[in-house]
């Protein structure tokens, strides 16, 4: 492979090179282009095309650099593709949310984190697929259809930010813009084989994004990046992070650096499954290769039991629903409460604007055996906060957690309305409103992408970070997908 290759380069690099003009913007937005063009009709991860678009910006940040005298004044990341999830705002553009009732629904103004990473420089060619309403793990909406894995078409790609997920690992995009208030980030970026982060809770704003949500759940949801290379999380997270005024979740945090990182001085705490679901045997095979490699580089690494995990549903579904003061069945319907009922019945005849997970979500979301209420909820919203500080104590501030991102590598689509409460494995970090970063381990012998989860404390997302940053130089980070488009393959249309 060329030392140059614009698709195998890190966000970081492609803006060295053009600064350089050892590439120009052109060349490396047209590169991602045209792979983008080539992978996108069996993959359908960018729902929303803004190729010409992007290729005329380049254009201009390659004239504007000709006249520049002085390139140190360029943005971080001028002329960098990048691609953002369509449940943010960018102005001009849809921002259904995948969902129907939204299909006109037109931006006016960009999101908060969109207009950063403009400023910066990016250059977005397209918007990615999201699972209804931004609420399940599976991107498949009735709008755009579903997204299919880059790695098998198969499979799924992860939601909500599934598209993110997977033209990051197709190679078309060097990074995407995701959010993540269950695994949204993190199961993407671990089924197509890349990294994704998840910050500390409250760090970067969520505004323009749609659904956002409420009350304290504004700092269980965290907009982050999804890139093929790890280098490139905390420049991207510097851009992102920061109150901007109206999210009022957000704080100000100073990010520290992953340099300054001892790994040898890490502390690192391997835990295998969460004792409700258990792990198979390739992921548990990661998570001991990440783990030796961390003590081969002077780390102590202790192999420990934490029981509370196996409630991670249960604690994440309280916390959610005492933050909520909307229904999902009105959010549904854009302010009215939709007829669950009647739109089973509708679903049934295939005359349904909504998915069936979206469904059975709404259905569900005031039933005591999936959602606690009154003493129940404020017993498990206590436990929460008792495993929150559990954690932070045992981490410190050296501390990392190892712990797989999901049981198995991508299921086939639809398999997970058989195995719902699988994302226990992610959920319950977003309520401790602890950093994780997603690091890939390599492929599965069926050719699926591997990996885990980095934990760290509270504020310390430049330590997960530096671990993945460690991993990846050790283990290769993401592969790139061995298999070529094919027109037997394609499938746009498929909907549940």
């Amino acid at each position: 492979m060329p030392a140059a290759d614009p698709l195998s380069m890190s966000a970081l690099e492609l803006a060295a090179a053009i600064r350089s003009k050892e590439l120009s913007a052109r060349a490396v937005v047209g590169a991602h282009v045209a792979h983008a063009r080539a992978v996108n009709p069996e993959i359908n991860a960018i729902v929303v095309e803004r190729y010409e678009a992007a290729l005329r910006e380049a254009e201009l940040a390659d004239e504007r650099l000709a006249e520049l005298a002085e390139v140190e004044t360029l943005p971080p990341l001028f002329g960098v593709p990048c691609t953002i999830k369509e449940s943010f705002a960018v102005a001009g553009l849809p921002n259904t949310s995948g969902l129907v009732r939204r299909r006109d629904v037109i931006a006016s103004e960009d999101a908060t984190t969109v207009a950063r990473l403009r400023a910066a420089g990016a250059i977005c060619i397209g918007l990615t697929n999201v699972s209804e309403l931004c609420m399940w793990m599976e991107s498949n909406n009735r709008v755009y259809g579903r997204s299919n894995n880059p790695y098998d078409l198969r499979c799924i790609v992860g939601g909500s930010s599934g598209g993110e997920g997977a033209i990051v690992g197709a190679g078309a995009s060097p990074f995407g813009l995701g959010a993540d208030i269950g695994g949204s980030i993190r199961l993407p970026a671990f089924f197509c084989g890349v990294f994704g982060h998840k910050s500390t809770g409250g760090v970067v704003p969520g505004t323009g994004m749609h659904p956002l949500s409420e009350g304290a759940a504004l700092r269980y949801l965290s907009t982050g990046p999804i890139a093929r290379r790890a280098a490139d999380l905390m420049p991207l997270m510097r851009i992102l992070a920061g109150p901007d005024g109206h999210d009022a979740g957000v704080r100000e945090l100073e990010l520290g650096d992953p340099e300054s990182v001892d790994l040898a001085s890490l502390e690192v705490f391997v835990v295998e499954d969460n004792g409700r679901v258990p792990v198979d045997f390739e992921m548990g095979e990661a998570l001991d290769d990440a783990a030796r490699t961390l003590a081969s580089l002077g780390a102590k690494v202790v192999r420990r039991r934490i029981p509370e995990l196996a409630r991670g549903f249960e604690l994440w579904s309280a916390a959610m629903a005492s933050a909520a003061q909307t229904p999902f069945r009105e959010l549904l319907g854009e302010g009215e409460p939709i007829p669950v009922g009647r739109e089973l019945l509708r679903w049934v005849m295939r005359r349904s604007q909504h998915t069936l997970p979206a469904l059975v979500l709404a259905a569900v979301e005031d039933m005591p055996i999936f959602v606690s209420a009154g003493e129940q909820q404020q017993r498990l919203v206590a436990e929460g906060l008792a495993l929150r500080a559990q954690l932070e104590q045992l981490l410190g501030p050296r501390g990392v957690l190892l712990f797989p991102t999901h049981p198995r590598p991508a299921p086939r689509h639809y398999a997970p309305l058989l195995r719902p409460l699988d994302f226990d494995y992610t959920g319950i970090f977003n309520i401790m409103e602890l950093p994780v970063t997603q690091v890939p381990m390599g492929l599965s012998r069926a050719g699926l992408p591997l990996g885990l989860q980095v934990v760290g404390g509270a504020g310390r997302d430049h330590v997960t970070i530096a671990t993945a940053c460690a991993l990846e130089r050790e283990h290769g980070g993401w592969v790139r997908p061995a298999r070529e488009p094919s027109v037997a393959g394609r499938d746009r249309s498929a909907v549940s």
